[in-house]
């Protein structure tokens, strides 16, 4: 009899945005495993991210089959961006896991590794989901970056500013309040040259000034408080203050 462990995986993000269930993809491992005749030994899951293979779980994972080596022929999984989301890290960890007589199976992308031209396949199904991974993370620095030229701010809304809604319903920094008073005030006492940063500090904080000494002090060599906004340098373009 065929000896396997399961594992299901799912980052908050993909949960979030398509769906993704661990009772579900559970369900159709336990389903596989029943009809192919599998006896499953240990099932595994967790909430985290494919990226690289520093997974509490999945650790956890290789040490049970470190501990029960020969006890267990094979790793299944309902699909190979399940298992990694890094092509490079993959393929080590597929070797590691032959050294300890594991092979991968992904239920939904099945491979017969005796045909050397599933390798290639192999290849894709491990690289697809990092080029997706890629080009998300591209789209969204593309993204930020036009924003910051456009002058809209990306980031947690510093202290003495909330975030509203323009005309066209774009996001957008204006004064906050009580708040946005008391950074008016750290300012024009700061300017009179009386007083040290950290004293203003202390003036302020019965009045609701909450920054520690650290975050008030680089509060006064923020240019957002000018009206500017920062966009690094990328590549041949050099930083520009919008």
């Amino acid at each position: 009899m065929t000896k396997v462990i399961t594992y299901v995986r799912v980052s908050t993000d993909e949960q979030a945005q398509h769906g993704y269930s661990l009772r579900d993809q559970q369900d159709k491992l336990n389903t596989y495993c029943n009809l192919k005749g599998y006896k499953i030994m240990h099932r595994f899951s967790e909430d985290y991210s494919a990226k690289t293979f520093n997974r509490p779980t999945f650790n956890a994972l290789l040490s049970f089959l470190k501990q029960n080596k020969g006890q267990v022929n094979k790793l299944v999984f309902l699909k190979w961006d399940r298992f990694s989301r890094n092509s490079i890290e993959a393929l080590m960890t597929i070797q590691k896991l032959g050294n300890l007589g594991v092979l991968c199976e992904g239920i939904e992308q099945p491979l017969d590794m005796d045909v050397p031209e599933n390798k290639l396949l192999q290849m894709i199904y491990l690289a697809t989901p990092e080029i997706e991974n890629d080009r998300r993370g591209m789209n969204t620095a593309n993204g930020i970056r036009r924003a910051l030229k456009e002058g809209r701010y990306c980031n947690v809304a510093p202290f003495g500013y909330k975030y509203s809604r323009d005309e066209k319903n774009k996001p957008i920094l204006i004064p906050n309040g009580h708040k946005a008073e008391l950074v008016k005030e750290a300012f024009e006492q700061f300017c009179t040259g009386l007083y040290s940063k950290e004293q203003i500090r202390k003036k302020l904080t019965p009045k609701g000034m909450t920054l520690s000494r650290s975050r008030f002090a680089t509060l006064f060599d923020n240019l957002i408080y000018t009206g500017k906004i920062t966009v690094p340098a990328h590549k041949n373009e050099p930083e520009q203050i919008v």
